[in-house]
Order: C-alpha cells, then sequence, then structure tokens
C-alpha cells in the first residue's frame, strides 16, 4: 500500500484581513517533547513570538506526544507529519501531507534522506506529485535549496538542533503570496551557554 496523504481543505486566506495579500506558514520538526522540558516555552518566550505570527504551522514529525501539537494550536492552526518516533493517533498528523495555499503546492513527510537525491527521486515520497515545496525533517539539520523548481525545507529541531543537548535551534518560515514564495531559516535564539549551531538562510521562487 502506498502512502497516506492528507489534503488540507484550509485554500488561502480565508480567515485574514483581505488588506493581507500573503499567507505565512511556521514550520519546524523534531521537537521530541515532553522529555528535559515539557514545552517549548520553557526555553524562553522566543518560540511563543514566533509562532505567534503565524496563519498555519507544519510539524514535519518526531513530536513523540499531541501535547506539542496542543501547545501550537493556541496559536494557529496545526498540521503534522507522522515521525518515526510517533506511536500516537491523531487527526492531525499523518505521514505524508499535501497542502495548497495561494496557488503554490506542498508536500511534507518525516524522512527525506538523504536529501541530495535527485528530486525526482524526493518526490516519489509523494506519490510523483507536482510539488513546489518539499518539507522534510528527521536530520535536527537545519537544510534550505531549491532544486529542479523545487523548494527543499527541513527547518532543523527548535529544541535539539544538530542533535545537541535541548537549547534554542531552528525553524523555517514560508510567506506565500499568489506569485512569490519566500522561504527561510531562522534561529530561534540563543541559550545561555548553548550556542544555536543553526545557520540562517533564505530564498525567494517568483513564479
Amino acid at each position: 500500500m502506498g502512502p497516506q496523504t492528507g489534503q488540507s481543505e484550509r485554500r488561502g486566506a480565508a480567515e485574514r484581513p483581505s488588506a493581507t495579500p500573503l499567507m505565512r506558514i511556521a514550520v519546524l520538526s523534531d521537537t521530541h517533547l515532553p522529555g528535559l522540558i515539557r514545552a517549548m516555552d520553557e526555553l524562553g518566550p522566543q518560540p511563543a513570538d514566533f509562532f505567534s505570527q503565524a496563519d498555519l504551522i507544519l510539524h514535519s514529525g518526531d513530536l513523540t506526544s499531541p501535547m506539542v501539537l496542543d501547545w501550537l494550536e493556541r496559536f494557529a492552526p496545526v498540521l503534522a507529519a507522522t515521525g518515526n518516533n510517533d506511536p500516537i493517533e491523531d487527526d492531525r498528523s499523518l505521514p505524508v501531507q499535501t497542502l495548497e495555499y495561494e496557488g503554490w503546492k506542498i508536500g511534507m513527510t518525516h524522512d527525506l534522506v538523504p536529501e541530495t537525491r535527485p528530486v525526482a527521486e524526493l518526490r516519489s515520497a509523494f506519490a510523483d506529485a507536482p510539488l513546489d515545496v518539499l518539507i522534510s525533517g528527521h536530520t535536527h539539520l537545519d537544510l534550505l535549496d531549491a532544486r529542479d523548481g523545487v523548494v527543499l525545507l527541513n527547518s532543523g529541531s527548535p529544541t535539539f538542533p544538530h542533535h545537541k543537548s535541548v537549547r534554542l535551534g531552528t525553524v523555517g518560515l514560508l510567506i506565500l503570496e499568489p506569485d512569490l514564495l519566500r522561504a527561510e531559516i531562522i534561529l530561534l535564539g540563543e541559550t545561555p551557554g548553548r550556542p544555536n549551531p543553526g545557520k540562517p538562510n533564505q530564498l525567494t521562487v517568483k513564479r
């Protein structure tokens, strides 16, 4: 049996003021909570500040508990890709998610390793659907690239970046307009005595 897919019913800016012609999608992965901490706000106000600016939040897996989705849902609607450490059943999470916003087609799954494979191979995880953005996780390593007309985004981890001990790490951001896509890797901040190993990055795609 092929991978399951989830199709969002949200299409663009239905719940946003018409004066705001863009959509902000916050992306995160590999939170692995609860553990040494129970929620991301134990690392400081930065996670809540970031997610509160989102219209939609996408989590690309390894939650380990739906508590993470509940916490994120305080800020915006949430969808997740089921990770290899996610023995949970939750209507918000599927092995593969396929979405469309502002005319941009997005696919999300937990593991696309190795991410250096040809885009045609990476698309096979999404039944070869014609996608504009592929979102993944699993590695804890932030990655933002564009190849063969497709944006590849791995937001790393906001809690265990680069497999370091718990600290502020990295998240991703997609800003979508009908004719423009902006993607970013963002450092949430610095935990005292525990440097953030992530690297900020950004790119823009025009239709």
